[in-house]
């Protein structure tokens, strides 16, 4: 029951932050509250070896490090520091080189696609739907969220935890 539901709760978190993101360009911190504190209760009940906790603990706050130095220079926003850095704790150091290449491939192509819509004249039509209209408004960001969602999405399913949780 418990490995069903932690295959779930990942996904689950990933899924919501993203829209949240699209949605209203913040992510709450429920959900990386909600990834650190299933990740522990995971952890205990497998169990993880302590080493196996440093590093994925270890990964977690270095990724947590440089997103608050992006967060201070303003180039991320606060939810995706958080958010990559809750993910960072799912999926360890032997994952997060792929993440972060996932995550800049799909946060390029996102970002690709907004500047497209900030370029041309939406119609109008478009524009009266509130998050569209916030996309398209040049001076908003990029919800960078959807990227690292779609990369913990993907490589998630390559993890050990995922293994040692019985994933397909």
């Amino acid at each position: 029951m418990i490995e069903s539901a932690a295959l779930i709760v990942f996904p689950a978190a990933m899924v919501f932050a993203a829209f949240s993101d699209l949605f209203t360009m913040t992510i709450p911190n429920r959900v990386s509250l909600i990834l650190i504190v299933v990740f522990f209760a995971l952890a205990a009940y497998i169990p993880l070896s302590w080493n196996v906790i440093v590093t994925h603990v270890s990964c977690g706050l270095a990724v947590l490090a440089l997103t608050f130095v992006l967060f201070q220079r303003g180039w991320v926003g606060g939810g995706d520091a958080k958010l990559a850095s809750a993910t960072a704790l799912w999926l360890g150091w032997e994952n997060l080189l792929d993440y972060g290449l996932v995550a800049s491939i799909a946060g390029g192509a996102l970002t690709l696609v907004i500047l497209m819509m900030r370029w041309n004249e939406l119609p109008s039509r478009l524009l009266s739907v509130k998050f569209i209209a916030r996309l398209a408004e040049k001076t908003n960001g990029v919800p960078y969220g959807i990227a690292l969602a779609i990369a913990g999405l993907l490589i998630y399913p390559q993890t050990g935890l995922w293994s040692r949780l019985g994933g397909l």
